[in-house]
């Protein structure tokens, strides 16, 4: 095989042979093919797609660049959720205690953040002590003994989605159907999984900035599901506001907090509720999503589903006194309002603007090789549609750098849009893809 005549052959929109596709992804896990000639082939597959065959196959070859987890010695159904990331999108930290209260075990593989959108490890290790990263086996053993695990890929868990990923954000590559679904269900089919459930963001601060798009990957994702014996099911959810009221990581563990105690933003609390409820009926617990639905909030009204996430806290090396005293948690040093320049109604509250602001503020990161401020970030006070009178505050920033404060600054007075008439209510779940 010759690297160079298969970016060819891709470039020039033809079709990649089975054997092409397996021997050049394993010679790039293994360094005999270089950064510069992959980043070309992914430019390549940006421009000219891959066929269903060619998925397939790109699929299942970067699945077993590795090890496969076996979890079938663990008892009961393991159901996984996976968002494409947006802002103040917090939603998996709730959501896994919940399901694993209700009786699903939820083999949960999660990513750091990148850019204007948030990661759900780098949140989780805001709590003092907490711990993602885990061998196989002892990430078996915790599933076995708790029912959930809140962890990173392992070095040896799909090592081609590992090297592919951060070279996709280098070389402007992220946004493709085809690189994307297969870097997550490569890394989901590795989890030895009976069900997922995936939360499609569309708009500003997605990846998928439009309702066909999204549906295109969900689509998609749901069809490579099927052809490894995996149920899935895609929601696809707004992403043109943040999720819930914050942005930054020790903020969104609060919050997260106060989903769990049933005092959590209604979109946020909405959209996790939907996703559980699709784990739920994945999971056999439920035969119908109304009865999933009463049993992820009787786990949380009757206090299990936090104590599950107490369970998940310990059981990782974290400080489970967050819980009650939140002040653990980082802090930042300084807050500064913002108020709004006018009086009205909420027109916009850009998810994107508000995302690359937090970045800058340090609860993001530029490169993969920038160190998160898990204290700083915002805590959101008007969204749209609520109503505001001018001077009164829109957002509170929390900030420990006054050279990141200007950076962010800008942005984010430009993030809302104020006007005289009250927009229509954004709906919480826009459509539904089922195989």
């Amino acid at each position: 095989m010759n690297a160079v005549e298969l970016i060819e052959t891709k470039r020039d929109g033809r079709a990649l042979s089975a054997e092409a596709i397996r021997w050049l992804l394993g010679a790039y896990t293994r360094g005999t093919v270089p950064d510069y000639q992959m980043a070309a082939m992914l430019m390549a597959v940006f421009f000219n797609g891959l066929d269903g065959e060619e998925l397939a196959v790109w699929t299942e070859a970067m699945l077993h660049s590795g090890e496969v987890l076996d979890l079938s010695a663990i008892p009961g159904a393991k159901v996984d959720k996976h968002s494409t990331g947006g802002v103040g999108d917090k939603v998996s930290i709730p959501l896994a205690p919940m399901v694993g209260a209700a009786g699903v075990k939820v083999p949960m593989m999660s990513g750091r953040g990148l850019g204007h959108t948030g990661g759900t490890l780098d949140k989780l290790e805001s709590i003092p002590g907490f711990t993602t990263g885990f061998d196989a086996a002892t990430f078996a053993d915790l599933l076995e003994k708790v029912g959930v695990v809140l962890a990173g890929q392992s070095e040896r868990l799909v090592p081609a989605d590992r090297k592919l990923y951060a070279l996709r954000d280098a070389t402007g590559t992220v946004p493709s159907i085809p690189l994307i679904s297969s870097s997550i269900m490569s890394k989901k089919l590795a989890e030895d999984l009976d069900g997922l459930v995936l939360d499609v963001k569309v708009g500003s601060g997605a990846f998928m900035k439009t309702v066909e798009s999204a549906r295109a990957l969900a689509s998609t994702m749901v069809g490579i599901g099927a052809a490894h014996g995996v149920p899935v099911v895609g929601l696809l959810t707004p992403m043109d506001q943040p999720l819930g009221r914050t942005v930054g990581n020790a903020l969104e563990i609060v919050e997260s907090i106060d989903v769990l105690r049933g005092e959590g933003p209604e979109d946020l609390t909405e959209v996790t509720y939907r996703l559980g409820m699709e784990m739920l009926v994945l999971g056999g617990i439920s035969e119908t999503r109304a009865d999933a639905r009463r049993r992820l909030e009787a786990v949380v009204s009757d206090g299990s589903a936090l104590e599950k996430f107490g369970e998940i806290i310990a059981a990782q090396g974290g400080d489970t006194r967050v819980l009650e005293e939140p002040s653990r948690l980082p802090q930042a040093a300084h807050h500064l309002e913002l108020p709004a320049q006018a009086t009205g109604f909420v027109q916009s509250c850009d998810a994107y603007k508000i995302g690359v602001a937090a970045m800058r503020l340090g609860a993001g990161r530029r490169t993969k090789e920038d160190v998160i401020d898990p204290a700083v970030g915002v805590i959101i006070h008007a969204k749209v549609g609520d109503q505001v009178a001018e001077g009164q505050p829109l957002a509170t920033i929390a900030w420990n750098d006054e050279g990141r404060l200007d950076d962010a600054s800008p942005l984010l007075a430009d993030a809302w849009q104020i006007g005289e008439s009250r927009p229509e209510a954004a709906i919480q779940v826009i459509e539904e893809v089922r195989a």
